[in-house]
């Protein structure tokens, strides 16, 4: 059996807002998802365009055995046998637990994505999305906006469990606080996927309506701790370990989900590591090994892209503003790599960067990626006037499933 992880009494620089951490240890015991054993109960969520298997690797080589979960995948398009969801569901050799998330609003589409899955040995784990808070996504009645509709997100749940269970794979769900202040769905939510048989609940704690702006309200994952039996992942502004250590302090959850806090930062996971180890140590790469990762990063999306090199350093332009963040390195060098069209003119380019500059203080436990709020909740017509599906919702939103199946 695992050792449990222990911390002891580190000082924690905690984000603004937050209480003082007690000054006592913080434990994460192993959590078992079914036949599913994580070690160490950290999460790298899926985003979009992000956790594709080059950066699932990257993170996972220098983190603990936690759960690296694949970008989110729209059942339609599994089912449609769509070549991009196709490419997502892949996994690395490498990878210990292979961790895939779906995401729908037809229970019969989602259902069968999850047939998929399971007929085709695709994963061990599958996480169910109700967290997404875009546009795009909510408009539609999904992600974040789907738990409002009780009995649509129990039905999605019992479906994608009845089909799952039978061969020992493991069911999880991602949610938010709520649509809004107003609309609150979450501890609703989380009895009923205690109640349909989902392994654990990640919380993302905050609303649709707050987006990824202002700092997450962790109070609210110590509520869905309290009101649970199965594990609890906390979500949310977590930008460094200690980070992480003051929101199991103040929550007791039993483990945490990191999201925009390690883009461009997959070092991050060796500092949750060791933090949850009891280590102080900490990693802060110079300028030359952080060159080396988007190195490597570039060479594992070629491979990914199946040697299109081009694709590859295409898809790695959004990272290499994540990496350089904080570094004095001038929007002419930013430029430079945004103009590469293969892996020599990538190697060039960080050839040309001053590897001896250290890690940017200023840059380290800060926010990453989206920050800003949403100017508005886009729904579908009347979605808040009643937690039950109307005939028209059903028909428009389920029946027609006008979800795009070709991303």
């Amino acid at each position: 059996m695992e050792a449990e992880a222990t911390v002891s009494s580190i000082p924690a620089a905690e984000p603004a807002g937050v209480a003082e951490s007690v000054a006592s240890a913080v434990t994460m015991p192993p959590v078992d998802l079914g036949p599913v054993h994580v070690a160490t109960p950290v999460v790298l969520s899926p985003m979009a365009g992000v956790t594709n298997w080059p950066f699932r690797v990257l993170c996972e080589e220098y983190g603990p055995d936690g759960l690296y979960v694949a970008e989110m995948i729209t059942a339609r398009a599994l089912v449609a046998r769509n070549p991009k969801a196709l490419r997502l569901c892949r996994f690395a050799p490498s990878e210990k637990i292979r961790s895939l998330q779906l995401y729908g609003v037809s229970p019969s589409i989602v259902e069968m994505a999850a047939r998929i899955v399971v007929d085709e040995h695709m994963a061990d784990h599958v996480d169910l999305n109700f967290g997404c808070p875009v546009p795009k996504v909510t408009r539609r009645g999904g992600g974040s906006a789907l738990p409002w509709k009780t009995e649509l997100f129990r039905e999605i749940i019992r479906r994608v469990v009845k089909v799952c269970a039978p061969e020992n794979i493991p069911v999880t769900a991602k949610i938010r606080v709520g649509i809004d202040h107003e609309h609150e769905t979450f501890l609703e939510a989380g009895r009923i996927a205690q109640e349909e048989g989902c392994a654990a609940v990640t919380l993302h704690a905050r609303t649709t309506a707050e987006y990824y702006g202002g700092h997450s309200d962790w109070s609210r994952i110590g509520e869905l701790v309290d009101e649970l039996d199965i594990p609890v992942f906390g979500n949310g502004d977590i930008w460094s370990a200690e980070d992480a250590l003051a929101m199991v302090r103040q929550t007791s959850c039993a483990g945490v989900a990191i999201g925009r806090g390690c883009q461009g930062r997959p070092w991050l996971f060796a500092d949750l590591k060791n933090a949850f180890a009891g280590s102080p140590e900490r990693v802060n790469p110079t300028l030359g090994e952080v060159g080396q990762v988007m190195m490597r990063h570039a060479t594992l999306l070629t491979e990914f892209y199946d040697g299109d090199e081009t694709m590859a350093v295409h898809d790695l332009r959004k990272h290499v503003a994540w990496y350089l963040k904080g570094f004095p390195v001038g929007g002419s060098t930013r430029r430079a790599f945004m103009e590469c069209e293969n892996l020599e003119d990538v190697r060039r380019r960080i050839d040309e960067l001053d590897p001896s500059i250290p890690f940017p203080e200023a840059a380290e436990g800060k926010p990453r990626g989206r920050v800003r709020y949403a100017k508005k909740v886009h729904l579908p017509y009347g979605w808040l006037d009643s937690q039950e599906l109307t005939e028209e919702q059903r028909r428009d939103v389920i029946s027609a499933d006008p979800l795009d199946a070709s991303y």
